[in-house]
């Protein structure tokens, strides 16, 4: 025995599936049948139409732009990856130099010391280097490591990129935190990236961690007119 929603179910299905098979592989963004043609096609309620579209909408085939109309939908944007500089620069197409300023054994600050998890005076590794991309200076970068989590780190060639390492290690930063904020170049930072004092600078701080355990602190200071922040969100 049918119930009463019976034949609008079906009537709805048909519309769905004819939309689905109609716009399957289509180039995101284009148009899907009016609401008014699917009615005289059909021979159904407006509503029974948008009900099949809504299914589609809600699938992730179609999207509704307000004041447009309703298009294939384009493909939903993946949360943005952490990477290392070294990455983020061979996305961007450029080849990677690195030197080292300094790679020393210290002890943490009291403001190191609380990122990394760990008590102030503690032994940590401080790594600072200028790092280049498409054969210009692109930024400085300053490194804290906790020492226990990479004994002998110092005693081995140095290793060239340190995300590399510490995947090694099964110690890959899973997430970070970043902040950015404007600056001018110090007359030191401006001699390394080659750039006059006063020069707007962008300056990032990171803190990486793997799963719940903080792995590196870094502070970076990037020329603004080389480096290009991107990042990708995702809405819900």
């Amino acid at each position: 025995m049918e119930t009463g929603r019976g034949p609008a179910t079906r009537k709805h299905a048909v519309v769905r599936e004819h939309l689905r098979e109609l716009l399957s592989g289509a180039p995101p963004g284009t148009p899907a049948p009016s609401e008014r043609h699917l009615v005289q096609q059909f021979g159904v309620a407006r509503t029974t139409v948008r009900q099949a579209v809504d299914s589609l909408v809600a699938e992730g085939l179609l999207e509704r732009l307000p004041s447009r109309g309703t298009f294939v939908a384009r493909p939903r944007a993946e949360p943005a990856r952490l990477t290392s500089f070294t990455e983020d620069m061979a996305r961007r197409g450029l080849h990677v130099e690195s030197r080292t300023l300094e790679a020393v054994l210290g002890r943490a600050s009291s403001g190191v010391a609380r990122a990394l998890g760990l008590s102030e005076g503690d032994a940590v590794v401080r790594w600072r280097r200028l790092r280049r991309a498409g054969g210009l200076p692109m930024c400085l970068e300053e490194t804290y490591l906790n020492e226990v989590l990479l004994p002998g780190f110092l005693e081995h060639p140095l290793p060239p990129s340190l995300y590399a390492e510490l995947a090694r290690r099964s110690l890959r930063p899973t997430w970070a935190e970043d902040s950015i904020r404007a600056d001018v170049a110090q007359p030191r930072e401006a001699e390394l990236l080659e750039v006059s004092p006063g020069v707007p600078v962008l300056r990032l701080s990171r803190r990486a961690l793997c799963e719940d355990r903080p792995v590196a602190v870094s502070r970076s200071t990037y020329r603004a007119d080389r480096f290009t922040v991107w990042v990708q969100y995702v809405g819900h």
